[in-house]
């Protein structure tokens, strides 16, 4: 029998899988909350974060499992103070980012020694030592944008866009290094897929993200693929009109958001591209377990033919009901006419 990590090699490399659909859900306070266990104990201890991610797969029959907790990893190798709450993302308590000066000041962090990222690479090799390479394991890097967003805030970041583009670019450089040495770390810890989170970037232009993060996204795919590792894009949102700048960056695998028509992206990105998603996670949430069969049975039929993966358009909410969550993955399963 092939293991699961084959049959996506299949996917990647020929478009078909044999038989139905990949299902890779995200999955963090969904699962923490599956296991037992409280978000702040998912995303503080990679043995929890593993733990739920592997019960959930048993369970759920996904066909990968991750690492991905939170945006913060980095941001705590870098110096920022983090505290964790039971029931609820992390918190960064301050920015560590108020100017130029700081950025030129940013020292780029040793993520093989920081508590929060080396935290990270043991959970991957973790998952190496439970499932012995049977499943492909994604690891997770916050994108150059996103990461600056991180340390200097939302607001200051997209203002100094516009009105002190050198100060971005500064610390988007700092992170961008800190990034590729993170998920290049990653895959020598046993990660197969690094996600590459950067949902900020859906809320700029196609001018802006060419001429601040396009290259820089190249640079990182770049590096992850010579270490031997796929990609895997996830921006939050709708990125219609960030797809025609996306084509050609090697994106092996694409999240696309519900806001995202999953045939425009199709034509944009081409058939060598992964799509994973992209049904409204509110949906998958609310609605009853015959309504999302059927939404996700028309979701499948038009994607039949075509490299897809099954999954919520983003991470699946705690008071998602499980049985709705079995839905998904056995509809996934079946061979669809």
């Amino acid at each position: 029998m092939r293991t699961k990590k084959q049959i996506f090699d299949d996917l990647a490399a020929n478009g078909t899988t044999g038989n139905g659909f990949l299902f890779r859900p995200i999955l963090m306070h969904f699962a923490a909350r599956y296991h037992g266990i409280t978000y702040g104990e998912l995303a503080s201890d990679h043995r929890k974060l593993v733990g739920a991610n592997i019960h959930c797969m048993e369970d759920f029959e996904t066909d990968m499992v991750g690492l991905i907790s939170d945006p913060y990893r980095e941001t705590a190798a870098f110096g920022a103070p983090i505290r964790f709450v039971p029931e609820g993302v992390p918190v960064c308590e301050k920015k560590i980012i108020n100017n130029i000066e700081d950025a030129k000041d940013l020292k780029i962090p040793d993520i093989k020694k920081a508590e929060r990222t080396l935290d990270r690479l043991k959970g991957a090799a973790f998952y190496q030592e439970k499932l012995k390479g049977t499943l492909p394991v994604i690891g997770w890097v916050e994108g150059p944008l996103a990461e600056a967003c991180d340390l200097a805030g939302v607001t200051e970041v997209l203002m100094k866009l516009v009105i002190d583009p050198d100060f971005v670019r500064l610390l988007m450089d700092k992170c961008l290094q800190t990034g590729i040495e993170f998920a290049c770390a990653q895959v020598d810890a046993g990660c197969d897929i690094i996600g590459i989170g950067d949902a900020i970037c859906s809320q700029i232009d196609r001018s802006m993200y060419e001429g601040f993060v396009k290259e820089r996204h190249r640079e990182l795919i770049r590096a992850i693929h010579d270490k031997g590792a796929k990609v895997k894009m996830h921006i939050c949102g709708d990125i219609t009109h960030l797809l025609p700048a996306m084509k050609g960056l090697g994106i092996d695998i694409l999240d696309i958001d519900w806001q995202v028509d999953p045939d425009t992206a199709y034509i944009e990105m081409g058939p060598g591209t992964i799509r994973c998603g992209n049904i409204n996670p509110v949906t998958i949430q609310d609605v009853s377990s015959d309504i999302l069969a059927e939404k996700t049975i028309q979701l499948l039929r038009n994607e039949k033919d075509r490299r897809f993966i099954l999954s919520g358009g983003c991470e699946i909410s705690v008071l998602t009901p499980p049985e709705n969550l079995k839905v998904l993955s056995e509809t996934s399963k079946q061979t669809l006419q």
